[in-house]
């Protein structure tokens, strides 16, 4: 296997660099490194053969990577939302499977365990989760529902010190490797609420999604509950509703906005170097029109979405962000992102299906991450909705 040497350097074109902490730079200078030297050597591999990295549970836990924004006392890092952000636009820069990892970690695991949760649920998990000990996913999606989760079928019943939770839950990441799943279920008063699922319990079980053709070195799974006696303490207590699943959404959507930003910017900057290099009817192809449009339209989106990221940032630190707000930064990520992967692609040519390059995999990937956590279309309802004050969805 030829180790691919990362060459990467950030575009700043507004500089958006001034408008961050030294705080902040020093935490995004970190993950740049461990992505150089831990993911982009590794990475292209691991895509072909369709296997999960394992490794990187516990180099992402010991780098601060898993629940950046929860209180240290819990394990997390206390950190704000825009570190937080930034970590997930360098690890999604080397991949969105690497991000997807620790989005789910930090955002549907620790996240709803510590907002909701018992003291006791969050001293007894949040610690082993915030070091990379203990893996963790989060059941919401079903087979029959997606984009409509009020749906669901997954349920629990009442039987004394105990429940019984019976049904199934897909393209869960993590799944295959997790110790812990967050999983949103329907009480007898039809009322959703979360438990604690923990590997081992009689009758629930995590099988692999294969053929995929996407986020490849991510791990996706089914939850299967049969039966399955879970504790009462391991419900959480403070939540009933859709509240409680979509609040979590909100804080993954939230990284993935920084997230698809940093596939675009790897894109961008492979393409950007790969047209000085390149030699067409002599001389380099970033000399040729046609392929300053698509590079100069791809820095202006950029440079567009980092400020949109960086505001909705500032809003979460302060408390005022609404989920509105990080619906359409995700949407507008995810679809610059993709556009920016396909016009990058072509200035390739035919390197850029090889995976000598990074361009194909992040194109791959993508097509999950405009689907997950909200559709395109939905986030795109979202807005309509929020603006208009009027329902499409029914």
């Amino acid at each position: 296997m030829a180790v691919r040497t990362d060459l990467f350097q950030s575009p700043d074109y507004y500089q958006v660099d001034g408008l961050l902490t030294e705080e902040q730079l020093m935490i995004r200078e970190s993950v740049r490194y461990y992505v150089k030297k831990h993911i982009s050597p590794i990475i292209e591999d691991y895509a072909q053969r369709a296997e999960f990295p394992q490794q990187i549970i516990k180099e992402l836990g010991d780098l601060g990577c898993f629940g950046p924004t929860v209180p240290t006392e819990y394990g997390g890092g206390s950190l704000d939302y825009i570190s937080y952000g930034l970590m997930m636009q360098e690890l999604e820069r080397g991949d969105s499977g690497v991000r997807s990892t620790a989005s789910v970690q930090g955002s549907l695991v620790m996240y709803p365990i510590y907002a909701y949760g018992s003291e006791e649920q969050r001293k007894k998990y949040l610690p082993k989760l915030g070091s990379g000990e203990w893996l963790g996913c989060f059941g919401l999606t079903e087979p029959d529902h997606g984009s409509n989760p009020s749906g669901m079928v997954t349920r629990f019943t009442d039987h004394g010190d105990h429940v019984i939770l019976n049904g199934a839950k897909m393209w869960i990441s993590n799944a295959p490797f997790a110790q812990v799943a967050v999983v949103w279920a329907k009480n007898e008063q039809d009322e959703i609420q979360g438990l604690i699922v923990e590997r081992g319990m009689p009758g629930f079980t995590t099988p692999t999604t294969h053929g995929k053709w996407s986020l490849r070195a991510s791990a996706t799974g089914e939850l299967v509950f049969d039966n399955v006696k879970v504790p009462k303490e391991n419900i959480l207590p403070n939540v009933k509703g859709l509240k409680g699943p979509l609040g979590c959404l909100s804080k993954a959507r939230y990284g993935i906005a920084w997230g698809a930003l940093g596939a675009a910017m790897d894109c961008y900057d492979t393409a950007l170097r790969y047209s000085k290099e390149r030699i067409q009817f002599s001389k380099p192809i970033a000399g040729f029109q046609l392929q300053q449009k698509k590079l100069a339209e791809m820095i202006t989106e950029i440079t567009k979405a980092q400020l949109m990221v960086w505001r909705l940032g500032m809003l979460m630190n302060e408390g005022k962000a609404t989920a509105q707000q990080i619906s359409m930064a995700k949407r507008n990520s995810c679809e610059i992102a993709t556009q920016i992967c396909r016009d990058a692609r072509q200035m390739l040519g035919g390197m850029g299906i090889t995976g000598e390059y990074s361009i194909m995999r992040h194109m791959m990937n993508l097509e999950s991450v405009i689907t997950y956590e909200g559709t395109h279309d939905i986030h795109l309802l979202i807005t309509g909705m929020d603006i208009t004050g009027l329902n499409a969805f029914k």
